[in-house]
């Protein structure tokens, strides 16, 4: 059963560069919440208990959201903001969501388990995709999707997006051909020294 998460949120009053300025200075953090047949309301968020519920839930998760100490609605954090220099969150786009409205996700992929080309062929693990989008309704969002890496015995095996199983309700929207992992074959002495030689001549 996933965890349930809940953030609170203010209506934010002042608009424009210099407010939102004011609010980081604050640590809070500007952000806006749209959704399908609502009007778009800017907020402004605890900087501490955003960073906190984010790490945690991601962007496939679903959150109760307060604003104004109102009854809650089901959002999905749909984009954030950075800033390059202090690494921090600048802004943070909220999608509040229907329940019966299906939506699609991006969801993270978790690897698991041990591979024994790469144990016991001295291969090395590639990986091609660190996550997949979904389509599915509200309820049945992922908050993340393990990729058991045990299957890979050879250097042809491969994990294709269609060899996810997913739960009833959820359908992959990605490419079901991508290869999402396999092991490369270590390089040979020749492979080595001729790669040394390019190096050397450049």
């Amino acid at each position: 059963m996933s965890e349930n998460y809940a953030l609170k949120a203010a209506t934010r009053s002042g608009l424009g560069r210099k407010a939102a300025k004011k609010d980081r200075l604050n640590n809070s953090i500007p952000a806006v919440l749209y959704g399908h047949g609502i009007p778009t309301q800017p907020l402004m968020l605890n900087q501490l208990d955003f960073v906190r519920i984010f790490r945690s839930a991601g962007e496939s998760t679903l959150i109760d959201l307060s604003v104004d100490a109102g009854e809650s609605v089901k959002v999905l954090i749909h984009s954030i903001q950075q800033d390059p220099l202090k690494d921090t969150i600048s802004h943070v786009d909220f999608y509040q969501v229907r329940m019966d409205e299906e939506l699609t996700a991006e969801v993270e992929l978790v690897f698991i388990g041990e591979a024994p080309a790469v144990k016991d062929l001295g291969g090395t693990l590639v990986k091609n995709f660190s996550n997949i989008e979904i389509q599915c309704l509200p309820k049945d969002l992922l908050h993340n999707i393990e990729i058991d890496i045990s299957a890979l015995a050879s250097f042809d095996d491969l994990i294709r997006v269609k060899d996810i199983k997913l739960p009833a309700g959820v359908v992959s929207l990605t490419d079901s051909e991508g290869v999402i992992a396999a092991v490369s074959a270590p390089r040979t002495a020749e492979e080595l020294a001729a790669l040394e030689e390019e190096v050397v001549e450049n």
